[in-house]
């Protein structure tokens, strides 16, 4: 079995594990753009030791292009853990993160999250430049 059978989708205002890609859909070549990706944008996701999101990827995938592109990884480690049990600390992180980058070629951004309970969800969002 390959690991992309294992990453599963579907449409994120009605499902909590799917993370969200807010950006421009077009962008003038070489401009830099802010993406926002996150979850909980329509239902939110829980963010306890128990159960959160550990961690979301962003790809890039150019048009007529053989690679996919690594933009960065987002890790969210704090979700109330304590020496005295679980969720009575005081620190809690939530699964958004904002970062820029900058294309010649129109393709497809990718998010892929990753909760602890439930496994990988992914979402995609096109880009034109």
């Amino acid at each position: 079995m390959k690991i992309g059978e294992k990453i599963q989708t579907a449409d994120w205002k009605n499902e909590k594990h799917v993370p969200v890609l807010e950006c421009p859909d077009k962008v003038n070549p070489g401009e830099w753009l802010e993406v926002r990706v996150g979850l909980s944008k329509a239902v939110e996701h829980p963010n306890t030791t128990e159960h959160h999101i550990r961690w979301i990827r962003v790809y890039f995938s150019p048009d007529d292009d053989k690679f996919t592109y690594d933009l960065g990884t987002f890790t969210f480690n704090a979700h109330g853990e304590h020496a005295t049990g679980a969720n009575a600390g005081p620190v809690h992180t939530r699964d958004q993160a904002v970062f820029q980058f900058k294309t010649m070629k129109s393709g497809t951004l990718h998010a892929v999250a990753y909760c602890n309970i439930h496994g990988l969800w992914e979402s995609s969002k096109r880009l034109t430049v």
